[in-house]
């Protein structure tokens, strides 16, 4: 059988970095009045899982190829994108990956990135599968905290869904060995599909409900283009609230701050809280604050993008700290993404890039 081949980017070449039109000092807002406020990071295009929605072994098999170390960002490269960053406005950095504990020496990462920016929430993204004996070194680098991918408490469900055949039970004493090394509170996110494990979000909000930490019920999402997304998998986050308050009543909290994804419900008695991200119900675009950049040096101004602006040549073809910056702050000046606020049956079946690359 002939091998599948996804490209990566799914277009050729990447988006032309326009020139910058605003004074340094003035308050960087794209087209519909965004601010730069979240920087993901991708890490490493790699993951030891095989998720269903994110990377089905069909495609991501023994001879998938990902990126060759030499395309690869280097610590120093990441650093210099996340003063550019911070420059333009940034205040929180999230490391993702693929899995980003499979980058050899992350926690070095995590300490340069503590050092050079100080007053910046510096956290990670993970499956967990090697956090237990990370985490009490991640902490003592720097992260503030961890958020942990977690899809069904059941183990059976646990497995089929990460495809890798990883126990449910090692995910959580991860958990708690990340809380123990001061990683606290955790978020914990559970992709909700329908007839896969959606029976089990109680379940999950029961098991985490006066611990501290908070869930995230995710709406299956059409990202990238191998996942096999149907509106007909999606479980409304809507649903999810209905079933947990018939259990655990809840009420609705404010946001934290703007532009926060996740829908905020708090219980009742007093127990903690839970999140839901709506993407595909409830679009949240409009106040979007989030960029990313792959594990090679695009950067994408949406999850659902197509192609990115390569950061990468600008940084290894001797541009200076401030050339980057004003790059960045030249994209998000032109940015006008709102996907999910738009979406459609053809669109969602338009070529994206793949989340593996991007982060979450």
């Amino acid at each position: 059988m002939p091998k599948t081949v996804i490209p990566l980017t799914p277009l050729r070449g990447a988006l032309p970095i326009p020139p910058f039109a605003a004074g340094r000092g003035a308050p960087l807002a794209d087209r519909l009045g965004r601010s730069l406020r979240d920087l993901r990071i991708s890490v490493t295009d790699r993951c030891n899982f095989r998720c269903t929605y994110c990377m089905p072994r069909d495609v991501f098999g023994d001879d998938y190829e990902f990126l060759p170390h030499a395309e690869v960002l280097t610590f120093e490269e990441i650093v210099r994108l996340a003063r550019a960053f911070h420059a333009a406005g940034t205040e929180k950095i999230r490391l993702t990956g693929g899995e980003p504990l499979l980058r050899r020496d992350i926690e070095k990462l995590v300490a340069m990135l503590r050092e050079q920016l100080p007053d910046v929430e510096l956290t990670l993204t993970t499956n967990g599968s090697a956090l237990k004996a990370r985490a009490r070194g991640l902490r003592e680098a720097g992260l503030d905290r961890v958020t942990v991918s977690l899809d069904s408490l059941d183990d059976a469900t646990f497995r089929r869904m990460n495809d890798a055949d990883f126990p449910v039970a090692r995910v959580l004493e991860a958990i708690d060995a990340a809380a123990a090394a001061g990683l606290a509170p955790l978020k914990v996110n559970m992709v909700v599909k329908r007839g896969v494990n959606d029976h089990q979000v109680v379940d999950m909000a029961r098991h985490f409900r006066g611990t501290g930490h908070i869930v995230r019920f995710i709406e299956f999402m059409d990202v990238g283009t191998t996942n096999g997304w149907r509106m007909d998998d999606v479980v409304a986050s809507a649903q999810i609230v209905r079933r947990i308050g018939e259990r655990f009543p809840l009420a609705p909290v404010d946001p934290n701050y703007g532009g926060e994804v996740a829908g905020r419900w708090r219980y009742l008695d007093g127990a903690g809280e839970v999140g839901v991200i709506s993407s595909v119900t409830e679009a949240f675009c409009s106040t979007c604050t989030r960029a990313r950049i792959s594990t090679d040096g695009q950067l994408y101004t949406c999850l659902f993008a197509a192609r990115g602006y390569d950061l990468t040549a600008l940084v290894r073809g001797g541009a200076g700290d401030a050339e980057v910056a004003d790059a960045v702050r030249a994209i998000w000046q032109r940015r006008d993404d709102r996907y999910s606020e738009i979406r459609t049956a053809e669109t969602a079946k338009a070529r994206k890039v793949e989340m593996s690359f991007i982060g979450g």
